[in-house]
């Protein structure tokens, strides 16, 4: 029995969305630009899910235009942003531990020449609203704060955010990477002050290669990808509309039950939480309670034979469990989690940490499997 936990990384398709793609390649398969009845359809998929989107958003179906993923979302908003604003200012703010897809973009335009602010967490991965405001200069023209961090499920203030930067300067463009935050609570750009937003299909039972990104009406964003004008000249391609229909079935499925969803892995969660904290040398990342993500937990384990890619390859090979690690590393260049450094987690723990991941497929009866897993193994590699 395979117990899969690790959905932050990616989620099963759900079959919803894989029909709605079947569809659309074997039947419907149409290129939307076409001129005749089966292009109609294809433009009819993606109206659709534009539609659904902006819906969820509260939002114009304008102001959603379709991507390959979190990634590209990611760059499109931060280079095209940045661009747009370059004859007003040279500085931009994020934080220590954004995503690779925020934080890479932000560095290759600091080898430009422009300015970066990376602002510092507490102990629990969240940002300090007074650190934000002394970091505004007349200078900044972007700012960029994940919703929801990526490894210990850290929840930003996002809206007491956007309300001191928009005050300090209207003009500057708020980005937030909402791609471990769709689908898990509601979202409301407007509401929440936000110009730019990204998500990605893949994380919330949709297709890998699609995704969005909202921009406010009226905030200007430079395209990257340049072509035949599609997505209103804001991303030129054909269409992907096969992952598009997907993404827009994943969408509407999240969020038609979106508090039953919540509550379940809010559940998950607290169960996993206290079955781990009960194992000698196991510690929990971050807030233990509802003021973290729903889906996410992360642990660090102490030990000499404790390093996380060997309890991952235990818990799989022995129990069927599927995690992954803590710290952002690949088998090329390994590197610390800049997350965990800076919740100030210390030294010996920080190649030590692995991270739990649910989805609202996911079961009690499989939390208690890998609550019983880790207080079988934890003993035998703590030698």
């Amino acid at each position: 029995m395979m117990i899969y936990l690790d959905n932050s990384a990616t989620t099963r398709c759900s079959d919803g969305a894989f029909e709605l793609m079947k569809e659309a390649l074997l039947e419907n398969y149409g290129n939307p630009s076409s001129l005749h009845k089966m292009g109609y359809k294809g433009k009819d998929y993606i109206k659709e899910s534009r539609e659904i989107i902006a819906g969820i958003l509260k939002c114009q179906p304008k102001e959603i235009y379709f991507t390959s993923g979190g990634t590209e979302g990611n760059n499109l908003a931060i280079k095209g942003g940045v661009q747009a604003k370059k004859r007003l200012g040279n500085h931009i703010i994020t934080t220590k531990i954004e995503h690779a897809s925020v934080l890479n973009p932000i560095k290759a335009l600091e080898k430009e020449g422009f300015e970066v602010t990376y602002l510092g967490t507490d102990e629990y991965g969240v940002i300090d609203l007074e650190e934000l405001k002394a970091a505004i200069k007349p200078e900044t023209i972007f700012v960029s704060i994940m919703m929801v961090n990526n490894e210990i499920g850290a929840l930003q203030p996002i809206e007491e955010a956007c309300k001191i930067v928009k005050k300090a300067n209207p003009d500057i463009i708020f980005h937030t990477d909402c791609i471990q935050a769709f689908g898990k609570m509601s979202l409301v750009p407007k509401k929440l002050g936000i110009d730019i937003l990204t998500v990605s299909g893949h994380k919330i039972h949709g297709p890998k290669g699609s995704g969005f990104i909202y921009i406010k009406d009226k905030v200007r964003v430079v395209p990257q990808i340049l072509g035949g004008g599609h997505e209103n000249g804001m991303r030129s391609g054909t269409e992907n509309v096969p992952a598009i229909a997907g993404l827009g079935v994943a969408a509407q499925e999240a969020y038609s039950k979106l508090d039953e969803n919540r509550k379940h892995m809010y559940a998950m969660r607290a169960r996993l939480i206290e079955g781990v904290s009960a194992i000698d040398g196991v510690s929990v990342n971050g807030h233990l309670d509802e003021n973290s993500a729903p889906h996410i937990v992360s642990v660090s384990i102490k030990g000499n034979r404790t390093r996380a890619q060997v309890m991952l390859n235990a818990l799989q090979d022995n129990y069927g469990v599927l995690v992954s690690a803590g710290s952002a590393c690949s088998s090329n260049k390994p590197a610390i989690s800049e997350t965990l450094k800076s919740i100030g987690l210390e030294k010996d723990l920080l190649e030590r940490t692995i991270r739990f991941s649910f989805c609202p497929e996911n079961t009690m009866e499989e939390i208690e499997e890998a609550i019983s897993a880790l207080t079988d193994l934890v003993p035998k590699m703590v030698l």
